[in-house]
């Protein structure tokens, strides 16, 4: 028989009854004025309700540090309703009507051309179907950088970064994709399998994106951080120079949990951008003669995957000859500095290779180059790849010859890839050992120093951020048996103390 509050106090112990018996004449005729003993049975049920949803607002109404995110993340509550006290196992906070506002370390660019500054935010719950993660390391990629110099407008005050992975620490009303604990990468590309570039095989650029809006937030409108009272504003749908950020839930994807976080937080924007756009995009193939400009992470990237496709010729051109050896040991064939040369670039990869090479790719985001790059290639079947982020408000002049006379020009970005259904393979091919990334990594830093990390990409090095301890693979999997030991769905592993710097090749 199902259990009701009304048979509950029907059977009542002998003591009970014999008190009620003898009880005040005075208690006995309010019960019989409020309807008898079923009235005041629901009275009390209401008030152990009413006291329940009290203490939930209580509890509710404080903001959720980091520490103390960490703390209460998987104790024994003891829920306390009038005088019956209820030893209950369960996560705290409680799934979605505990959720915090989180307070926690952020990297907030106020205005152009100016350094960040580490300000302590306010992270909101996920609404629905959206994510909050736990950032466990973030690289840098030109792309912010174009924000900080004002190449590529965005709403300021805003939180950059990209290319991240992390945890999630917990899920808004809706989602089913994912739940705390999974290891995920942030996607600046979403995947929502509904729109019109979903849908086909040859698009991937989802029209949830935020890439052409430059809204800076949520898909309701909204942002999810505050700092000083004022929003700050999020960058193309991921913000993750912060300890916790908020995503949508296609625009977050499970990997791997032993991934390691600080080599493949690559994989969500620099290393994927540049082999898919060897291997997606321009759809290299085994023979090939190939063309790559400028020799960053990115570019890096695309060498490794002309090399992948099997081109018997990869051609490296930067303006840094100290950056040969390393595009070499990645699969450079041949490797020329424009300054060594009087002529123009193109007339030069021309005079190597007879009639220009099969593609070529721009990994910079110079007009200049571009138009160099789309000349580099075969006048007839050519293909020239734009894979840097062009510089706003420009144009480009050029010769409508070179497309004439048969030669493809195309743009890529995020190497063409679908991004939820590409990216966990792509971690697992790292995992295989299919392919690198530690040579991509020159420093790693601890989050503090995030304009030092800046002033190296602009140097011409390569970074990652590392927010938790992950300096041996010892603890990544102490951190793995944790997350196995937890029973309910809503609790989030632990996360580490320190904030130290991991060692990178």
């Amino acid at each position: 028989m199902a259990w009701s509050p009304l048979k509950l106090w029907d059977e009542q112990t002998p003591q009970r009854k014999r008190r009620t018996e003898c009880g005040s004449r005075d208690m006995n005729k309010v019960r019989r004025d409020l309807g008898g003993k079923k009235t005041w049975a629901y009275i009390q049920l209401l008030w152990y309700w009413l006291w329940f949803l009290f203490t939930c607002f209580f509890l509710s109404s404080f903001p959720c540090t980091q520490e103390m995110s960490r703390n209460f993340a998987c104790r024994n509550v003891r829920i306390c309703l009038g005088v019956v006290t209820f030893p209950v196992q369960v996560p705290f906070p409680f799934p979605l009507l505990f959720l915090q506002v989180i307070k926690c370390k952020a990297a907030v660019l106020w205005e152009a051309n100016k350094p960040f500054s580490i300000e302590e935010v306010e992270v909101a719950p996920p609404k629905a179907h959206e994510v909050r993660i736990k950032i466990l390391a973030t690289g840098i990629c030109r792309s912010d950088d174009h924000v900080v110099t004002g190449g590529l407008v965005m709403p300021f005050p805003i939180i950059l970064g990209h290319e991240a992975a992390g945890v999630v620490e917990s899920v808004g009303e809706g989602v089913t994709s994912l739940k705390p604990g999974d290891k995920v990468i942030p996607l600046f590309i979403p995947q929502c399998g509904e729109c019109s570039a979903c849908l086909s095989s040859k698009g991937n650029m989802c029209i949830k994106n935020d890439i052409g809006s430059a809204a800076g937030l949520m898909a309701d409108g909204t942002s999810r951080f505050t700092c000083k009272g004022k929003p700050i504003h999020h960058f193309i749908g991921t913000s993750t120079f912060t300890e916790y950020t908020v995503v949508h839930d296609t625009a977050a994807v499970k990997i791997d949990s032993a991934a390691p976080p600080e080599k493949i937080c690559l994989i969500g924007c620099g290393f994927s951008t540049g082999y898919g756009a060897a291997l997606q995009t321009a759809k290299v193939e085994a023979g090939s003669t190939c063309a790559v400009f400028g020799l960053g992470g990115v570019g890096l990237s695309v060498i490794m995957g002309c090399k992948a496709a099997g081109a018997s010729r990869i051609i490296a051109v930067d303006i840094n000859s100290d950056k040969f050896a390393k595009a070499k040991e990645l699969g450079a064939t041949d490797c020329i500095n424009p300054k060594d040369y009087k002529e123009p670039i193109h007339k030069v990869l021309i005079g190597m290779t007879g009639y220009g090479v099969d593609y070529s790719f721009e990994v910079i985001g110079r007009i200049e180059t571009m138009v160099a790059a789309l000349a580099s290639c075969h006048y007839n079947y050519g293909v020239s790849v734009i894979v840097g982020v062009p510089p706003a408000a420009q144009n480009i002049t050029f010769d409508p010859m070179l497309l004439f006379s048969g030669r493809t020009w195309k743009g890529s970005v995020f190497g063409g890839w679908k991004s939820k259904d590409s990216v966990p393979k792509l971690v697992a091919d790292y995992m295989k050992k299919k392919f690198v990334l530690d040579p991509l990594i020159t420093h790693t830093l601890p989050f503090s120093k995030i304009n030092e990390g800046f002033d190296l990409l602009r140097a011409g090095k390569r970074g990652t951020f590392g927010f938790c301890f992950l300096s041996s693979l010892s603890k990544e999997s102490e951190w793995q048996r944790e997350k196995n030991t937890h029973r309910s769905a809503n609790q989030c592993p632990p996360c580490f103390e320190k904030e130290q710097a991991t060692q990178g090749n």
